[in-house]
């Protein structure tokens, strides 16, 4: 039986697949308010061609409209990858007070692994996180999107080599 946070956590990672199958990078985020999913996002910078193309700016959006509010206080966010700084500033300025991680993201992320955006006693509002929650699904799925995208550039750079 699938508790409340893996389910939600799946759903977020359809919304990741959905990116993948796009060729963006596959993270995916959904926005609940009383057990149900009210906004959905994933990836789509590439496609959009702007910066603001995150899963979780997009998902911001949706349930901002949705709730007819730009603060989010009694929603909780799921994401498959931990939040980036931009992403992790959108959460607080937001109030969503509390957010559901898949994988961390040691190179960039801004829940813990390179700051903590979400928890600065400086800022007016903090939020509490949950983290590794279907760890090893998100990280395959980014682990096999890069890889293959590795492979695509070898395969491509061998190909003009030759010509």
């Amino acid at each position: 039986m699938l508790t409340a946070d893996e389910k939600y956590m799946k759903e977020a990672l359809k919304q990741a697949k959905k990116a993948a199958a796009m060729d963006e990078v596959p993270i995916g985020c959904v926005i609940v308010h009383n057990d149900k999913i009210i906004a959905r996002g994933y990836n789509k910078r590439n496609s959009m061609k702007t910066t603001l193309g995150h899963a979780e700016i997009l998902a911001i959006k949706k349930a901002s409209k949705y709730m007819g509010d730009w603060r989010l206080e009694e929603c909780v966010m799921y994401v498959t990858l931990e939040p980036c700084p931009m992403c992790a500033g959108a959460i607080v300025q937001a109030r969503i007070p509390k957010v559901i991680i898949g994988s961390m993201n040691p190179k960039a992320g801004c829940a813990g692994s390179v700051i903590n955006m979400l928890d600065m006693k400086g800022f007016n509002h903090q939020v509490e996180t949950v983290k590794g929650v279907l760890d090893v699904e998100c990280s395959a799925l980014l682990k096999s999107f890069f890889g293959a995208l590795r492979k695509r550039k070898k395969a491509e750079a061998e190909k003009n080599e030759k010509s």
